[in-house]
């Protein structure tokens, strides 16, 4: 190749590394925007193991920044107990469970002050099916049978506003005199997600996705794992 052509290469591969390391900042630059809006998809902790393999300790949730308090939204799967008759059964089905925590400062949320609400079936069913203009509202007393009732108690509020819902949780504590509560404002666009979401964690929370796949090597072992973050999670725990 002679001089003169291989300076022309030259010039074409240097423009061409340019032309994609622009490409590339441009798509990081997206990436760090999507990160600070106001709504974003918590992905998986992904660990592997020595196999090369992806563990099956997953953590997904949806979360919501608004500038009083931040909502988070994750499935906690069913609990499953071995049968007499060999069989896997649900011991304990699952929940959609919200976290707010409330703002200390621009973009920052406190975790020690959060609060649980495990919303079940049949509450999701009643969140999936909310129309445009309607509302609902749940209550949640760890002692509603007992002679302590009324003394811890949770009450979420989903109602509508011009461009989505408020999303509202108040917990009153007779016992410490306290009584907090968390609002936060949820676009229709994110109350989108949130339907579509919850709508497909439906029936992996009651145990009937599981009890309807084929079983598999290991399904035993694999079914049962939730990430320790949710395992050991209870509404009525900070």
């Amino acid at each position: 190749m002679n001089p003169r052509a291989t300076m022309k290469l030259f010039h074409f591969l240097n423009s061409r590394s340019k032309l994609f390391q622009c490409r590339v900042f441009g798509e990081n630059a997206g990436s760090r925007f999507s990160l600070m809006s106001s709504a974003g998809i918590s992905t998986a902790r992904q660990s592997y193991g020595a196999d090369g393999g992806i563990s099956s300790r997953i953590y997904a949730d949806f979360s919501i920044f608004k500038g009083k308090a931040a909502l988070s939204a994750a499935p906690v799967l069913p609990t499953f107990s071995k049968a007499g008759s060999g069989y896997t059964k649900v011991d304990r089905r699952g929940v959609i469970m919200l976290t707010f925590r409330p703002a200390i400062g621009e973009r920052k949320y406190d975790s020690e002050k959060k609060q649980l609400f495990a919303l079940s079936v049949t509450e999701v069913g009643s969140f999936i099916s909310l129309g445009p203009g309607d509302s609902c509202e749940f209550y949640h007393d760890p002692s509603i049978q007992s002679r302590d009732a009324g003394q811890v108690r949770k009450s979420l509020s989903v109602k509508p506003y011009t461009d989505g819902y408020f999303i509202s949780l108040s917990v009153t504590n007779n016992i410490l005199k306290t009584n907090e509560r968390f609002t936060v404002p949820v676009t229709t666009a994110e109350f989108a997600v949130m339907r579509a979401a919850f709508n497909y964690a439906l029936p992996h929370i009651m145990g009937w996705a599981q009890s309807t796949s084929p079983p598999t090597d290991g399904a035993d072992r694999d079914v049962l794992k939730v990430h320790p973050q949710l395992a050991a999670a209870s509404e009525w725990d900070r």
